[in-house]
């Protein structure tokens, strides 16, 4: 704590005087005589200003209060009235399935014995999970998650009125973790109206309705947090709502309802290290998929033909570009709709149908609900300049679309080192009819190493001239400036690398 000294009581003089029935009254004078002279009548001096240290300061943050106060719309004093509404239409589903190998120990114990242990063939037994649901229509059509019904050979659908009813899979896609199911009910049921993902805001009130851990019909409520959530699961279509209302285990497949008692979403995934944080996948996703997984009990992707990565700062600088949006094509599939539209590698891709990509991870899922053989736009950026493609996308065959190489990383042009690609080689690494030049060694501590270059990455191009062999690279690479873009290689992948000469 600190001390504060005072000044020595002689530098300033202090005068008292008792005034008989007035009491007592403290002056404190730094004019030696200036209270004598006021107690006698004489002309006093000119009160001495105020130190500007102990002025009143004027405040210099924003106190404008003009501004209306926001006062939040629709605040429910109760959410009862809305999940007595659509409480009948949301599902328990349990599910099981028949498995005759006997259950296989821990991975500990597994890895002790260095092979996989299981008990011998035994009588069949079921393995039975949970999960929820909701009817999307009066002749029985439930909407839940594939991974709620996947492998599972009963299903057994559970209502609010006590009602069990078994049922059938109609359709599945588990690239978005949906999956259409059907029941036969005596009667129609009643169902809950599918609304818009799109107009939901974050701050929105919303209500889960589901089964968490077979504590049927549990209503939780809360907001939307945030939109586009990816990554979440590691998926390609992965563009999630998230939320705080409580999501937990065996919620999952049950609705996420708006204020208007309409489906917003379905609960899907939660983050296990916290319990406010909740997945949703957005109902205009699911609405663009049920049709197809009704007809054909499957969804077929639109499919371009190219791989992409996203664009660095470096690349954005390398290609000559005024932002980061867009997805970079690294390589173009041969007998593609983007290899018959005239695409390219190098071409930055910011337009697809109307629509902006912004962020390149966009991409893959707008090709994906795009109808398979309708003609569309595709606006790219191609050495600095603006071009307009037709493509008429075509029907995607496992392993997928616009897969993008999730081991790219920047690069530098030295630190390694490399031999010309000859067809043994080609062989080996399963690269025939390649041309290039080959890395075999990434010195460690190295830029090379630092920016990610892997042994057997193959170099074919620098700064968009095609590298036949050493010598090429070589002279590509003493001829370089402070920055050197490279196109590698890897496995069945090509990505662009960006790189800087070692200072």
């Amino acid at each position: 704590m600190k001390r504060f000294r005072s000044n020595p009581i002689c530098a300033l003089p202090l005068t008292i005087l008792l005034i008989a029935g007035n009491g007592l009254e403290v002056r404190a004078d730094d004019e030696g005589g200036g209270f004598f002279d006021r107690l006698l009548g004489k002309e006093s001096k000119e009160e001495p200003a105020p130190s500007p240290r102990y002025q009143e300061l004027e405040p210099f943050w924003e106190t404008d209060s003009s501004f209306a106060p926001i006062v939040p719309k629709g605040v429910p004093s109760s959410f009862a009235d809305l999940a007595e509404r659509v409480s009948p239409a949301v599902v328990s589903i349990r599910t099981s399935q028949t498995l005759t190998r006997g259950p296989e120990f821990p991975r500990q114990f597994q890895e002790h014995f260095g092979f996989p242990f299981s008990l011998p063939e035994s009588t069949p037994h079921k393995r039975e999970g949970a999960g929820s649901g909701f009817v999307i229509s009066r002749d029985g059509f439930i909407v839940t998650n594939n991974h709620v019904i996947e492998d599972s050979d009963e299903i057994l659908v559970a209502f609010k009125d006590g009602r069990e009813l078994s049922a059938s899979i109609i359709g599945r896609d588990p690239k978005t973790d949906i999956a259409l199911i059907k029941v036969e009910a005596d009667e129609p049921l009643q169902a809950i109206p599918l609304g818009d993902s799109d107009a939901i805001r974050p701050g929105d009130w919303v209500v889960a309705i589901g089964n968490p851990f077979g504590l049927e019909h549990t209503v939780t409520a809360g907001i939307i947090s945030a939109k586009h959530r990816r990554d979440v699961i590691g998926g390609t279509y992965d563009d999630f709502l998230q939320t705080d209302a409580a999501i937990n285990p065996g919620n999952s497949g049950g609705p996420l309802i708006n204020l208007s008692g309409e489906v917003i979403g379905i609960n899907t995934a939660i983050n296990p290290r916290a319990n406010t944080i909740g997945f949703t996948v957005p109902i205009n996703m699911v609405k663009n998929i049920l049709p197809q997984l009704r007809a054909y009990g499957h969804f077929t992707r639109g499919w371009l033909g190219v791989v992409i990565q996203g664009i660095s700062p470096e690349l954005a600088e390398s290609f000559d570009l005024e932002s980061e949006n867009g997805a970079l094509v690294s390589k173009v599939l041969p007998n593609s709709p983007a290899e018959d539209a005239g695409v390219e590698r190098g071409d930055v891709i910011i337009e697809f149908d109307g629509i902006s990509i912004g962020e390149w991870r966009e991409l893959p899922r707008v090709v994906g609900e795009t109808a398979v053989s309708r003609p569309v736009e595709i606006i790219v950026i191609r050495d600095g300049s603006r071009k307009s493609l037709r493509v008429k996308i075509g029907a995607m065959e496992e392993p997928g679309l616009a897969r993008a190489d999730t081991s790219t990383g920047n690069a530098s042009s030295f630190g390694l080192k490399a031999r010309n690609l000859t067809p043994e080689i080609a062989r080996q690494l399963g690269m025939e009819g390649a041309d290039g030049v080959i890395v075999t060694e990434v010195r460690p501590g190295s830029p090379a190493d630092e920016a990610g270059v892997e042994k057997d990455d193959l170099i074919i191009e620098i700064n968009r001239d095609e590298i036949s062999d050493l010598q090429d690279l070589r002279q590509h690479l003493e001829n370089a400036g402070e920055s050197v873009l490279m196109l590698i290689r890897r496995g069945d992948s090509a990505i662009y690398v960006p790189m800087k000469r070692p200072s």
